[in-house]
């Protein structure tokens, strides 16, 4: 990942080789991506902003989004199979909290876990391995991953378009983005808030009721 941040003529080299062998770039990046993402190998970050260096905003966020779906759905089905000691032994607490989260949203689950996607409240390693054992449904698991990594890749392929100017990783996350994924994060979680108090008015009309 050196080459990215080595200036023009790197960038330059990169560019051509892409246009050149497009098949190829694409096949080699997702692969290596998704790999990545399935063992949690640390780096995808770089691999999001190269994207944006060579694919530009629209293809970039495209395929940064695709290869880390199929990453994070390659994690959450190797867990299922095998995960679970080690999602025990590294995250007990945190484990924890999260079953009974999406215990107690269970009916509003989809938007529980879109918050999750957008704001960084669980890192994304744990929601993919722990999202099977504490029975999240994939299709859920899917669909809020496929539109809520949307934000953050947009934020990071955009920076990735600007490497030449990128000083340092911090600049990725400016006060403006993070403010915009945190609003992103409560809307999403607002019908399942909602849903809670509607829930919470029923049970107390029941018991005048029945007083």
């Amino acid at each position: 990942m050196r080459v990215c941040f080595d200036g023009s003529t790197g960038g330059g080299h990169l560019e051509n080789y892409t246009s050149d062998y497009t098949i190829q770039v694409l096949v080699g990046y997702c692969s290596v991506y998704i790999f990545m993402q399935t063992f949690m190998i640390p780096g995808t970050i770089f691999m999001s902003l190269l994207a944006g260096s060579l694919f530009g905003q629209l293809r970039g966020v495209a395929l940064v989004v695709f290869a880390a779906s199929a990453g994070a759905s390659s994690c959450f089905f190797l867990s299922k199979l095998i995960g679970k000691p080690l999602v025990f032994s590294l995250w007990p607490d945190k484990l924890m909290f999260f079953q009974k989260q999406v215990a107690k949203r269970r009916e509003k689950l989809l938007n529980y876990m879109l918050f999750l996607r957008v704001t960084p409240t669980l890192p994304n390693t744990f929601i993919n391995l722990a999202s099977p054992i504490v029975d999240v449904p994939y299709h859920i698991f899917l669909l809020a991953t496929l539109i809520g990594l949307i934000p953050a890749s947009y934020v990071t392929v955009r920076a990735g378009i600007a490497l030449g100017e990128l000083t340092s990783l911090s600049d990725l996350y400016d006060t403006q983005s993070i403010a915009l994924l945190f609003l992103i994060g409560i809307v999403s979680v607002t019908p399942t808030l909602l849903g809670k108090d509607e829930a919470q008015e029923k049970t107390t009309e029941i018991a005048v009721t029945a007083s």
